[in-house]
């Protein structure tokens, strides 16, 4: 509350959570602990990738490629692009 520029409430994070929320709530949720851990990393992958207006698809398919070749998958940090 002390510093210009920052929201004093959690109320972005609140709303990016909801869609998550939401669609545990309509399906359930899932049996096991392991199907819990996979939607909760696929939904943070989706959504920080919408929050940086990056394709969530292709990012998903460069992860499966790089486990299937055996490598690391990409990185979710956005790529800094050089101005020539």
């Amino acid at each position: 509350m002390d510093r210009e520029g920052v929201e004093p409430t959690n109320n972005a994070a609140e709303r990016a959570l909801r869609q998550g929320v939401v669609s545990r709530r309509r399906s359930c949720g899932t049996p096991r602990e392991v199907g819990s851990q996979v939607v909760a990393r696929i939904l943070t992958v989706v959504m920080t990738w919408r929050q940086q207006n990056r394709k969530v698809l292709d990012y998903l398919t460069e992860t499966c490629q790089a486990h299937a070749l055996g490598k690391p998958p990409p990185s979710l940090f956005p790529v800094a692009q050089t101005i020539g």
